[in-house]
Order: C-alpha cells, then structure tokens, then sequence
C-alpha cells in the first residue's frame, strides 16, 4: 500500500512509526514550524522529526483548501491518508482522493469525547475508562463510523500525560491491526455510531488551569490529574500562588471558608472546597521546579497548621 500519514503532536509519533513499518509511507504531513522555546526559534513538530529520521518526504501545507494542495496529494497515489491529531481541517475533496478513504486514530471511545482534548476530559469528568477508536473520516467532528476500538482503564491516580503516553501506545496497536485487515484483503468493516452518548473535548484554555475552592474538592482533584502535564492547575494557598501537581479529594472535618488552609503536614496541605478538601501534595511556586508538601513547608515555617486545629 502507498500510505500517507498527517500528524502533529507527539501522540501520533507511535502511529507513524507503526504504520512506516513496513516502508509503507511514502509521505507525511504535519504543520509548518513554530517557534518555540526561550529564543522563539523556529522548531519541526514531532511528528517532522520522526519522518526526517526515517527519510520520508515531508509536506508542511498551512491548509489544505486550495486546489494546488488537493493536486500535491493526488500526485503522491495515496491508497489510504492515516490521520492522528494533525490540526488542519481536511475538505472533502481530500477525504476522496485516496483509494481506502481517511483513517484517523481518535483516544476516546466514541462518540463519548469528540474533539480536541478527550485524554484530558475523560479525567476531568472522572470517567475511570476510556480507550481508542480507529475511524473512517467523514466531513463531521469526528462523526464518521468507527472501524476498530480498544478499550483501556484509566488509574484512580493517572494524570493526563500519563494516559496520553498510554493511549498513544495503544492508537498505534490499533492502528496496525487495521492496516493488517486491509493488507489481508479483508478491510475492516465500519460500523456507524450511536447517536446516543454523544459528549464534546473542548480545546483546553490556559484560563481553565486557575482552581475555584468555592467547587468540590473532587471536581478539583480531577482537574489537577487532567491538566498534568499542560495546562497545570494553579491556586492561591496560604497568599502565595502555586502550581498544583498532584492533590487528593477529603472529606471536610470542620467548617471553613473555601480556600482556607485546613492543616500542613508532611502528608500535603489541606485546603477547604466547596465540598470536602483538597490536599495538595505536590506543588510548585513560582520560578521553582516541582517539590513535595513537606519540602514547601521547610520553606514556609508559617504554614505549619496541625489537623484538626
């Protein structure tokens, strides 16, 4: 087969090399450099990165609304376009130019989580599972009849990272054993979605990272696991802002206002919510890399609040 693969992120850097595997890529498209880092200097995706490495041509459109990229992809004879969180819209004219149509590999197990974020969502809303579809692409948010699926189990204490590596993983497991069918002749059958469970991933937004202690603690212990590694929770405790790494939910043992420091031990800080209370127990301030509870309060002498005072 003559496959050519659109990805972007990390995420898709196992698929690529999955569906590469047997020399089988004759192209890949991934978004233009961005700048990046300190220097802002101009930095290839990974996915460029993996392509470059194995000595796959790489097209970097902007978009691929114009005649002359629809021309560039006819020209490669695609059999089948492997997408997995590329970042562009494809029109329908791409969709239909290779042989086999468009695969995407999408972590979550639709329709539950369509969209940009279903790794992060999943844990915000608590779900404790999730997985991977392989999806036949249609002009709709991933909408289109899902072709293969696997489910996997998210852990009480995963973060987001966490089960994107994971997921990744398992998006490139899923995405072989298609490609496996289909060399064999025996193309896998896609089955529609139902219209019922239909939930969406919202791109996640900076301004979300800031916790509200007027919410219930579990709701912000799930918001701390999602948005770990990016976009990183981060609260005001004890007049200092900080970054929230890893926190737990508790029941409240007394009343207190939201946002008041309950106790500070070596176990984390507690912290009153809406509902129960948070205990942070990995934490970064500002300018500082991640540190422990206990380390924190080696620095902050004040904070040293016994339980149940």
């Amino acid at each position: 087969m003559r496959i050519v693969f659109a990805g972007t992120p990390e995420f898709a850097v196992p698929s690529l090399i999955a569906a590469a595997r047997r020399n089988e890529v004759v192209a890949v498209y991934t978004q233009p450099d961005r700048p990046a880092g300190r220097g802002r200097a101009l930095t290839p995706s990974p996915v460029k990165r993996a392509a470059v490495e194995r000595g796959i041509e790489v097209f970097q459109p902007g978009s691929l609304k114009s005649q002359v990229s629809r021309d560039a992809l006819a020209a490669l004879r695609p059999d089948l376009l492997v997408v997995v969180a590329y970042g562009l819209i494809l029109p329908k004219s791409i969709l239909a130019i290779p042989k086999f149509g468009c695969w995407n590999v999408h972590a979550s197990l639709l329709p539950r989580w369509r969209g940009a974020a279903p790794i992060q969502r999943a844990i915000e809303a608590g779900d404790t599972g999730t997985g991977v579809c392989l999806m036949q692409m249609e002009a709709g948010l991933d909408t289109g009849p899902v072709l293969l699926s696997q489910p996997l189990d998210i852990g009480p204490d995963e973060t987001g990272g966490q089960l994107h590596d994971r997921l990744a993983e398992l998006g490139a497991q899923v995405l072989s054993d298609g490609l496996g069918l289909l060399r064999a002749g025996m193309r896998p059958v896609p089955q529609p979605q139902p219209a019922e469970g239909v939930t969406y991933a919202h791109k996640l937004d900076k301004a979300e990272a800031k916790l509200d202690w007027s919410q219930p603690a579990q709701v912000l212990a799930n918001k701390v696991r999602a948005f770990n590694p990016w976009p990183m929770a981060e609260a005001m405790v004890a007049g200092e802002r900080l970054r929230i790494h890893a926190a737990v939910a508790l029941p409240r043992e007394r009343d207190a206002a939201p946002g008041t420091l309950l106790a500070a031990g070596r176990d984390g800080l507690d912290v009153a919510c809406g509902e129960g209370a948070l205990r942070i127990r990995t934490l970064q301030r500002d300018g500082g890399k991640a540190i422990t509870a206990a380390d924190f309060l080696n620095a902050r002498r004040d904070l040293q609040v016994p339980r149940g005072a």
